[in-house]
């Protein structure tokens, strides 16, 4: 699973552009922004008309938005309170959440979530003053059978010492500055991955 994760900016037409580029070789486009609930939607919007396939995005926590743009997959934060009965009240909505520790991980298998993004696994640009997760941190969360993408410093070097289990990979620059056809290397490099 190739999960894209937009950088947290206004988003606009070259963002357009690039993921409606890259739709082929990802599995999912996760938005996430500081943009106002109606330029999201009008930007949403205008992805779509631009040719990304509808069921590939995932909005970040905004639940008006991903009802008044009908999709069908939404990601919360970690312990975010409404995920229980948002589960509850819509069981057909695709839910993912954002895990750093192992407990978080079994609640999300507990709530019986469709992914997690667990992170993050190596050093990040991103967060430089945050230690990533230890060896013994990624085996437990990794003992679940709940679907785990690897968040967190993951790149075409890295991607070597990525220890074996994870169901996919997340990032925001691993996805934002690469054009199709180095994706599609990428993609063969995480096939050989999962072997």
């Amino acid at each position: 699973m190739f999960i894209a994760i937009t950088e947290f900016e206004n988003l606009d037409s070259d963002d357009i552009q690039h993921y409606t580029t890259i739709a082929s070789v990802i599995d999912y486009l996760m938005i996430r922004t500081p943009m106002s609930q109606q330029q999201l939607i009008n930007w949403m919007n205008r992805l779509i008309q631009a040719g990304f396939p509808k069921n590939k995005i995932i909005i970040h926590s905004h639940i008006i938005v991903l009802e008044q743009c009908h999709l069908s997959a939404i990601h919360f934060r970690e312990a975010d309170t409404r995920i229980k009965d948002f589960k509850k009240s819509h069981p057909h909505i695709q839910i993912s959440m954002s895990t750093h520790h192992e407990e978080s991980v079994k609640q999300a298998q507990a709530l019986n979530l469709d992914f997690i993004l667990f992170s993050h696994i190596f050093r990040t640009n991103s967060k430089p003053n945050q230690p990533p997760r230890t060896k013994s941190e990624i085996d437990k969360a990794l003992q679940y059978s709940i679907p785990t993408v690897a968040l967190g410093g993951v790149n075409e070097q890295t991607l070597n010492d990525l220890p074996k289990g994870f169901d996919g990979i997340a990032g925001i620059t691993l996805f934002r500055r690469k054009n199709r056809e180095t994706m599609e290397l990428l993609r063969e490099r995480w096939n050989e991955y999962q072997i």
